[in-house]
């Protein structure tokens, strides 16, 4: 007979995403644009952090911020951070709320969080920066590994 995996399987729903919070800064620009020699030198952090709300309710925040600096004289072109948010309901087993809010919620949520962040930087009057793929399985085991030993 076979069981009925449904039952035991879960769900997840996202209820809402939202821009928590965006700024934009291009402190040099738009001179450094006729200073630039090459490529700036971007740098990309990615944090994704979660809380509980009501049963079964939880808020996921994605915060991503870009740097991007002129190699030729350290001058910043731009910053760029973004914080956007998922409302979820998960109906899962405990063992499986801490991975699917800090792997599987970000992953679903970051294409929109990297065209955002695309659409900021083309609206300043830069080229769209295209954030490549983000493996948020190894930023888990990452965040995991650095809190053992503190405990």
């Amino acid at each position: 007979m076979a069981e009925n995996t449904e039952k035991n399987s879960g769900s997840i729903q996202i209820n809402a995403q939202y821009v928590k919070d965006l700024s934009f800064e291009g402190p040099s620009l738009p001179f450094i644009l006729s200073e630039l020699k090459g490529a700036p030198a971007i740098s990309v952090n990615i944090d994704v952090k979660a809380n509980k709300g009501a049963e079964k309710v939880y808020t996921v925040d994605l915060t991503i911020k870009t740097k991007a600096i002129n190699p030729a004289d350290q001058k910043t072109v731009f910053i760029c951070e973004l914080t956007y948010g998922g409302l979820v309901t998960l109906d899962v087993p405990a063992e499986h709320v801490e991975p699917i809010l800090l792997i599987e919620i970000p992953h679903l949520l970051f294409p929109y969080a990297r065209a955002i962040i695309a659409n900021t930087t083309r609206e300043a009057g830069l080229p769209p920066l295209q954030i490549n793929p983000v493996d948020f399985a190894s930023l888990y085991r990452q965040k995991i590994s650095q809190q053992q030993p503190k405990a």
